[in-house]
């Protein structure tokens, strides 16, 4: 039996603000929680989470993580910040690709939680590491059910970054392409690594005792990038080409069958999502929340030294960090006296590439730290000037832009998809074409000239966007317009 329909919820109408009082159980399903991942999709997930919360509704959190010390597909129950939170253990020892968006054994597992919290509402943030068939099992419960789009999964089966293997940026999705990209994806375990941690989980069941934490660090330090080239057989390549056709099928049928209400948090995703094949109408552009982090825009004083320009973000060549210190370097070196250059992110597995990075810091005179927590990320932003985001992907809304403008800190970001889309030329920013260190150069090297004084000017802009609270509102609004969707049809 699915949950009851409250009907004081069901006026859409109300205005905003409205909604804080009658309580919901909401379930948030997400692909990753914090504190095992912080990245953008997450914390977003896990604000909403407690602003929920704070208003009195009643949240859960379904999530997976990824611990070969513990035995694949059990369940984890935590809590964070007040939030129940349950964890699928998703190892990916998966034994077709097919499994990577439609996984049996999580679809038998969110069955079982959904039974058990019997939600009102059900909003999916991510599906990747979960299972397509999450989504028909919530429209079976007769619960309101949404999904924000974070990024590009429901296009590429490549983490939904629409980035091929070779570093080309995919403008279409072209399954023959798919075909060359996906043999070099590691998306399954490999048998060595599927026995190691299966025997991990074995000696915990019986001992108690947990190794995984030692055995990822190891395996960390002696990881690399895979060796295998995309494409390299014929065979392969139309295999994976079939999956990916298969994939956008599969997705596209399910997510228009039981998805209500599709929450998009820039236009640009929209847009292309609706031409991926979701009714436009089904689409609703709902800008994610910004508070200020502080009173830097308003009250810092100008700072009369160097001016100081901060790169945050994953240590990854879709990120373009070495764009960024490629134009560094092209910088003359007077006017670079004149200014700092830090950049701060987690190294994943491309060590090699962090080492690269390392070199080209070095001889451009920049400074390379490590990943930041979210006081240090605040800190950060407090003593910047300037934030540069040169990424070499379509990123959506991205969180490290977002909070440098709720710090008043003006932004250089590449000019295309959602980062584009928030910044105003001269405004609350400045754009340069994505991968073109010479033109980012040109714009740092005007920046460094004009000093710090002229960006203070800027960022006081910076900060036009819905507030946390009324983002909360906006998504309260859809999902009482959900629900009453659901009791008129029911």
């Amino acid at each position: 039996m699915g949950p009851s329909i409250r009907m004081d919820l069901v006026l859409t109408a109300a205005p905003a603000g409205w909604l804080c009082s009658p309580t919901m159980r909401v379930l948030l399903v997400s692909h990753r929680f914090p504190p095992h991942s912080a990245a953008g999709t997450e914390v977003y997930t896990a604000e909403l989470a407690r602003r929920l919360q704070a208003r009195g509704h009643e949240v859960h959190v379904f999530s997976s993580h990824k611990d070969t010390g513990r035995d694949d597909l059990t369940l984890e129950r935590r809590s964070h910040a007040g939030v129940p939170v349950t964890e699928v253990i998703n190892n990916l020892y998966h034994e077709s690709f097919e499994q990577t968006w439609q996984h049996p054994g999580v679809d038998a597992v969110f069955r079982e939680e959904v039974q058990r919290i019997d939600p009102e509402v059900i909003h999916f943030q991510h599906l990747m590491y979960l299972s397509v068939g999450c989504l028909e099992i919530a429209r079976e419960t007769g619960a309101a059910v949404l999904m924000t789009l974070h990024d590009y999964w429901l296009e590429c089966p490549r983490m939904g970054q629409l980035v091929h293997a070779d570093g080309e940026l995919c403008n279409t999705v072209e399954f023959e392409r798919c075909g060359t990209c996906l043999p070099s994806f590691a998306w399954t375990q490999s048998a060595s690594a599927r026995r190691a941690g299966q025997s991990l989980a074995g000696l915990r069941r019986v001992t108690g005792l947990d190794l995984g934490p030692l055995a990822r660090k190891i395996h960390k330090k002696i990881s690399r990038p895979s060796d295998l080239q995309a494409g390299v057989d014929p065979r392969t390549q139309e295999s994976f080409a079939t999956f990916a056709s298969q994939r956008t099928d599969d997705l596209r049928q399910c997510t228009t069958a039981s998805v209500q209400r599709f929450l998009a948090p820039s236009r640009f995703l929209r847009e292309r999502l609706v031409q991926w094949g979701i009714d436009a109408d089904s689409i609703y552009y709902t800008p994610t929340g910004l508070d200020p982090l502080g009173e830097k825009a308003a009250s810092a004083p100008v700072s009369d030294g160097p001016t100081e320009v901060l790169f945050l973000g994953s240590f990854i060549p879709i990120k373009g960090a070495h764009v960024l210190l490629e134009a560094w370097g092209q910088l003359d070196p007077a006017l670079r006296s004149q200014a700092h250059l830090r950049l701060h992110g987690p190294i994943f597995q491309d060590a090699d590439y962090a080492a690269d990075l390392g070199r080209q810091a070095k001889a451009a005179g920049a400074m390379m730290g490590e990943g930041l927590d979210r006081a240090g990320v605040q800190a950060a932003l407090a003593r910047a000037d300037l934030l540069v985001v040169p990424s070499l992907w379509f990123e959506n809304r991205p969180l490290v832009l977002m909070e440098a403008m709720g710090a008043g800190v003006p932004v250089v970001v590449s000019d295309l998809g959602g980062m584009a889309e928030l910044v105003e030329e001269g405004v609350n920013g400045w754009t340069f074409p994505m991968g073109d260190a010479a033109a980012l150069a040109a714009v740092l090297s005007e920046r460094v000239r004009t000093g710090p004084e002229s960006m203070a000017a800027v960022s006081a802009e910076a900060l036009g966007f819905p507030t946390w609270e009324e983002a909360t509102d906006q998504v309260l609004e859809h999902y009482a317009a959900c629900l009453a969707s659901r009791g008129s049809a029911g």
